[in-house]
């Protein structure tokens, strides 16, 4: 059945009570976007309510978790959105379990959670794990808990279910944000997968009515049919050529590797009478036996405007892979503050810009503001960390490649980033890592604006705008010879240096004030944030932040969740938050010395003052000012 783009998705949420239970409240949220269908089987139940739906047809994307999620995945075609239980999950429910019983056991499916024996002793509890991959491995578990005299299971829906069935109290392991995740992604999947489909049967009924030229052969690849576009083709009537070999009318149009391997073939692009044809070469069967063979040409030209007409009408009106704009850039201090200023100028331009600063500054999500702001916003935002894959698979990710590039390329080839991000944006984060050849081939597109497959010699015009980052010393890379000069001045008509998180004075508290909060709500702890904050505040300070707030973010998400085992911030005992936080010490650190008395002590040397106490000299200068004067 055809759905419009629009249409709400169509998911299946496979699953057992519990975790259906928790799912349902969270439904709501997906109104209009998600029509979700809930079906509670396990194991080999499951995977057959599945089929059945894939096969009528009534399901775009399915929904599940733990082993119902790795059965699916095996048993279907349609996507399957796996529902994660992260580590935060575990911790949230080994809390509410200790207030069943002190001694809790945790059964995941495939494998234990090997973090979790590192943690286990601050919990005050006694956890014990198994893993289970069938039913009568799960069962095992119980018993085997059960046998050791732990009244307390956590795991996934399947695992509560058969715990109760034991006679053991079932904890689940899933929260709402987990299922709320799944359920996102599903819904992704799903529409990825419907506008996949509907590219195709309209580019099916689209061949169907074009003037193909059409012929068929027998088992002996003696002709047998021809239509009149293709007696135009060959120039020769039907009476001219057949019963004749086909290889003696025209070898390029040879059908003997089908009668072969009888084997249908789509896609494939041929050259004859000086054109270019899209050709589908089929089998024919009766009885089970190849009898004959069937070739189509297509109109190379005709299709290659419908599938740029299909291109264009999938680009509508969209966030294309953009989450953050200039609204989430969150900080107060002068440095930031002229960034996002900077930032928002170069949104308004066209220009490339090329981002600069520390690990974990933000490069990605200025990158996602500047384009969320500009006049490419409805168009896609495409990117790719450039240290993440090895030359080759860079290569062929970057430009695409045309069938029979290489071995295991894709039948009818792979359009690269630069054309899906075409109209739109590409960020190319860590530039500094990527190869030299590359370098000169991404020069190639900022200058000609087209991209050349690989395997093929047929130049695609593109329209993007480059995006940038790195946080390597581009200029010092250059006079290395590991860096294009051309390349780099390219990059660099506009750019953004982001300041490190020890520039940006005073945001340390505002950012951790809100990583905390969100960590804690999520927790569902009463903490308040602000008293939390109040405890560790020396500590935050005192450190250099060397991953800045990617590294701040983590460190509070750790510092919440061990916060989280006490009713009251007052009976939190920091000297044992070291091992959570190793970044923050063991024990409270105090304010330490003065930047006049890093200075003196650093005999006045301004930098070497200025790294001891993690700062830049800008910041050091102005605490100085604000300060007793230094002789």
């Amino acid at each position: 059945m055809k759905h419009s783009d629009d249409a709400p998705v169509r998911l299946c949420f496979l699953s057992y009570r519990h975790l259906s239970e928790l799912a349902s409240s969270v439904f709501d949220e997906f109104a209009g976007r998600a029509e979700i269908e809930v079906v509670e089987a396990s194991f080999q139940p499951a995977v057959s309510a599945a089929r059945a739906r894939e096969q009528a047809g009534t399901v775009d994307a399915f929904v599940s978790a733990g082993s119902n999620a790795a059965l699916l995945r095996e048993a279907l075609s349609a996507p399957v959105a796996t529902i994660q239980v992260n580590g935060y999950d575990i911790l949230l429910a080994l809390l509410r379990a200790r207030q069943h019983g002190e001694r809790v056991g945790v059964v995941t499916f495939g494998g234990i959670i090997a973090e979790l024996d590192r943690v286990k002793q601050l919990l005050n509890i006694d956890v014990a794990q198994r893993a289970y991959r069938t039913a009568d491995e799960a069962r095992a578990c119980f018993r085997a808990f059960a046998a050791e005299g732990r009244q307390v299971i956590v795991g996934s829906s399947i695992v509560v279910e058969m715990a109760e069935q034991e006679g053991l109290h079932g904890i689940l392991a899933y929260s709402a944000a987990s299922v709320r995740q799944g359920i996102e992604d599903a819904i992704e999947m799903g529409r990825l997968a419907r506008l996949e489909a509907s590219r195709h049967q309209q580019v099916h009924a689209l061949l169907h009515n074009l003037q193909e030229a059409v012929l068929a052969t027998d088992a002996a690849h003696r002709i047998t049919a021809i239509n009149a576009t293709m007696q135009k083709l060959l120039g020769a009537p039907l009476a001219a050529v057949q019963g004749r070999d086909l290889r003696d009318v025209a070898p390029d149009l040879s059908l003997l590797e089908t009668l072969q391997r009888g084997e249908e073939e789509r896609g494939l692009v041929l050259q004859f009478g000086g054109r270019d044809w899209i050709a589908s070469r089929t089998p024919l069967r009766q009885s089970g036996q190849v009898t004959g063979a069937v070739l189509a040409l297509y109109d190379g030209r005709a299709i290659e405007e419908a599938d740029t007409s299909l291109r264009t009408q999938r680009r509508r009106r969209r966030q294309g892979g953009v989450r953050y704009s200039f609204a989430d850039l969150q900080g107060a201090s002068p440095a930031f503050q002229r960034a996002v200023q900077a930032a928002r100028r170069f949104a308004g331009t066209d220009l490339s810009v090329l981002v600069t600063g520390e690990s974990g500054t933000g490069k990605e999500l200025f990158a996602q503001a500047i384009h969320g702001a500009s006049v490419r916003a409805s168009r896609p935002f495409v990117a790719l960390n450039c240290s993440a894959l090895p030359e080759a698979l860079l290569e062929s990710e970057l430009f695409g490649y045309e069938e029979g590039a290489f071995t295991g390329s894709r039948r009818g080839g792979k359009p690269g980033l630069f054309e899906a991000a075409h109209t739109g944006t590409v960020f190319l984060d860590e530039i500094g890592d990527m190869p030299l050849p590359l370098q000169t081939r991404l020069l190639r597109v900022l200058q000609e604006r087209e991209v050349t497959r690989l395997g093929s010699t047929t130049p695609i015009p593109v329209d993007v705008r480059i995006i940038a980052a790195t946080h390597q010393p581009l200029r010092s890379m250059i006079a290395q010879r590991s860096f294009r000069a051309d390349l780099f001045y390219r990059l660099n008509l506009l750019q953004l240096a982001l300041p490190s998180l020890r520039e940006r004075e005073g945001d340390i508290e505002l950012l951790a004030l809100g990583a905390l909060h969100r960590r804690l709500a999520q927790l569902q702890s009463p903490l308040d944030a602000r008293e939390v904050l109040a405890r560790v505040r020396p500590m935050l300070a005192a450190y250099a932040w060397p991953g800045n707030v990617r590294e701040l973010e983590n460190v509070c998400d750790r510092i919440a969740v061990f916060f989280a085992q006490y009713e009251r911030v007052t009976q939190v005992p920091l000297e044992v938050l070291g091992f959570d936080c190793p970044e923050l010490g063991a024990t409270p650190v105090s304010a330490g010395p003065s930047a006049a008395e890093v200075l003196a002590a650093c005999g006045g040397h301004r930098g070497r003052a200025a790294e001891q106490l993690g700062i830049s000299r800008a910041t050091l200068w102005r605490r100085l000012k604000s300060g007793p004067a230094v002789s």
